[in-house]
């Protein structure tokens, strides 16, 4: 299993409605997410304080390998989002976590 971190960068005023943009993004991929075999359980959204255009979701995943799969298929129905809300296309880092010391 990894973890997810998915990065979106907001315009201005999508950033001062945060929220509202993410349940929107939520309701349009989280069915997709949901019944794909490489979802591991629920995300959380995370909005920067030092820089409100920024909103990140934190999730787990199977593997790198499904998550890209996964957002080959999400990437169609979010091109209205992108062009409506964003500044540039979200973004993606994994990770793996650590034994605690």
């Amino acid at each position: 299993m990894i973890t997810v971190v998915e990065t979106w960068y907001l315009a201005p005023e999508a950033a001062r409605n945060a929220a509202k943009v993410m349940k929107e993004i939520d309701d349009i991929v989280g069915p997709i997410a949901h019944a794909h075999p490489g979802w591991c359980g629920h995300a959380r959204f995370l909005q920067a304080l030092n820089d409100p255009m920024r909103v990140s979701i934190l999730y787990p995943w199977r593997s790198i390998e499904d998550h890209e799969h996964l957002t080959a298929q999400e990437e169609p129905h979010l091109e209205r989002i992108f062009e409506e809300h964003c500044t540039q296309r979200r973004s993606f880092q994994y990770y793996t976590e650590l034994p605690h010391p």
